[in-house]
């Protein structure tokens, strides 16, 4: 890249919802904007997190100056950790974000080596030929800020995500004047996101939740349980509120929950009165009139809170016939089977469960059509690339900037690592840098690829079957009869045909091969794998996984 040439790029957020995380660079100056993770999906067996591949900043280091974060969604957030672990990058966020990010510094132990600054709306920042400035901008949780990028090739703008909300819950109105200065100022480039762009109209304010949440705790006899995301701060503090005006207790259940609820009350985001935040242990012993429940969950996590009140596997809390269940969220894109099956499994218990966009119990945190049409509105971009959503979502957005004026030729859509590149004010799309997922699985950060995950899917589909032959060192011929294990393969017990069946066969199979194949290991196991994979699915119509042991005494 030349040194005196404006180039963009996202590492991830493009065709996805989650893990974003863009970078801006000119000359020798690399600015990085957000760095966040998201949950794998059901193929992805075993896998905890994915976070992006950072190859393009490691080879770069140098020129990196600062990570900066519009707001402390875990999509925004989540990857820092394991970035810091390879990247000592200093980090700039509003106070919240902070907050939420040392949070996971602490848990990571990196919170010491770790060079924090909190910035608000009002913050300016230079790197070399860059100045950052920044707005205010409405989202589901507080501190959330646009970002201005005044370069030598223009200005570009990352909205971050927003809405558009004119009566917010925590009065942090979107700063409009702003926005409309600098589009008067003249935009280059806008970055907008995109999660909502199939929406017409307008996303309703959060305020609407509270309305709604207040009549749900007044018509419940019993307990109530409450499911939504754990960083919807402002939906934290309509529950609060609920359970002040009905006179209840409010008890915590889940990691994130109680981590967010704390983070909040310490920085003055969450108030709730002394004495109302109790224990499980001691909410369990309360009539069940005077507790409500504020648990993580919302999109049928396996192991969270939720999911274990619904299966009765919950160590401290159960849910009971006649308790109130309300889910404030709706499911992502991908999650509505585990909700399903958890609000079936409520059912069953004999609870009352509110849920479902009829509910008016979720309002989306993102802007629809006409909020997203406003922004650009606002900017006047000259180029305009959506960012943040699926592929379709970024396709309706950039209809939308066609339809309020920015030429067609102008709308970048592009796939994670692909650059766009500003030289001498000539914008286009040019190359691209390594871009693209990291499974962190446990300990390990990347170190699970495409052959580690083909294998678990077939483990997880048709089991595994290890045969061990016994070979004699001198002349290679078998020694016993082979021993076969299965593992949701067949069950032997009742296959005991099936196992004997498959036992002459390898036998059969050995005494076919040569005296010179006999001595070579990979050649026996190749053999015998290719021969027993037809063998049995010609036998039972499933692949298992062949793990021939070869063992010469």
């Amino acid at each position: 890249m030349s040194d005196k040439r404006l180039s963009i790029a996202a590492l991830g957020g493009v065709h996805e919802i989650g893990k974003n995380m863009y970078f801006l660079q000119y000359a020798d100056d690399i600015l990085v904007i957000d760095c966040g993770s998201k949950f794998p999906d059901e193929s992805l067996l075993g896998i905890d997190l994915i976070i992006p591949d950072v190859t393009y900043l490691l080879n770069n280091v140098d020129k990196l100056r600062a990570l900066i974060v519009t707001h402390g969604h875990e999509d925004h957030i989540g990857g820092i950790p394991y970035l810091l672990k390879q990247l000592n990058i200093p980090i700039y966020a509003s106070r919240l974000t902070l907050g939420l990010i040392e949070n996971k510094l602490k848990e990571h132990r990196l919170l010491r080596q770790t060079s924090l600054h909190c910035i608000d709306a009002e913050s300016s920042l230079t790197f070399g030929s860059i100045t950052t400035t920044f707005f205010s901008t409405n989202h589901s949780i507080p501190d959330c800020l646009g970002v201005v990028f005044d370069t030598p090739e223009g200005t570009v703008v990352h909205t971050g995500d927003f809405k558009f909300d004119m009566t917010p819950v925590n009065k942090q109105y979107p700063d409009i004047h702003k926005m409309a200065d600098i589009g008067k100022n003249g935009v280059k480039i806008l970055l907008s996101e995109s999660t909502n762009a199939e929406r017409p109209g307008f996303t309703p304010s959060e305020q609407l939740v509270g309305a709604h949440m207040e009549e749900a705790f007044q018509k419940a006899d019993r307990r109530i349980f409450v499911s939504t995301f754990a960083s919807n701060v402002h939906r934290l503090q309509q529950i609060v509120d609920a359970s002040i005006l009905t006179g209840r207790k409010l008890t915590l259940l889940g990691r994130s929950m109680v981590n967010v609820v704390s983070v909040s009350q310490e920085l003055g985001y969450l108030n709730i009165p002394d004495g109302m935040l109790v224990e499980p242990a001691e909410a369990a012993k309360l009539p069940p009139e005077q507790i409500a429940v504020l648990c993580t969950g919302s999109q049928g996590e396996p192991m969270a809170a939720l999911s274990r009140l619904a299966n009765s596997s919950h160590r401290l809390m159960e849910i009971g016939a006649g308790d109130t269940v309300l889910l404030a969220a709706n499911p992502i894109p991908g999650n509505e089977r585990n909700v399903s099956r958890i609000v079936d499994n409520l059912y069953m218990l004999g609870a009352r469960v509110i849920y479902g966009s009829k509910s008016e119990l979720h309002v989306s945190g993102h802007g629809s059509q006409e909020e997203l049409k406003l922004m650009l509105t606002l900017m006047k971009p000259e180029y305009f690339i959506p960012i943040h959503g699926e592929y379709r979502m970024l396709h309706h957005h950039s209809l939308l900037a066609e339809a309020v004026g920015v030429k067609e030729d102008n709308i970048f859509i592009l796939k994670n690592g692909e650059v766009v590149e500003s030289l001498e004010g000539v914008v286009r799309q040019s190359g691209r840098v390594p871009a693209g997922q990291i499974f962190v699985d446990g300990l390990g950060v990347g170190d699970i690829g495409n052959v580690v995950l083909r294998d678990r899917r077939q483990l997880s589909a048709d089991g595994v079957l290890i045969t061990v032959i016994t070979l004699s060192q001198t002349d290679g011929r078998m020694l016993s009869a082979p021993d076969t294990i299965s593992r949701g393969f067949i069950y032997v017990r009742n296959s005991d045909n099936l196992m004997e069946e498959i036992n002459q066969f390898i036998a059969a199979t050995l005494e076919k091969m040569s005296k010179g194949d006999l001595g070579q290991w990979n050649i026996m196991k190749q053999t015998l794998k290719d021969a027993l994979s037809k063998y049995l699915y010609d036998k039972t119509k499933r692949r298992p996984m062949i793990l021939p042991i070869i063992i010469e005494v």
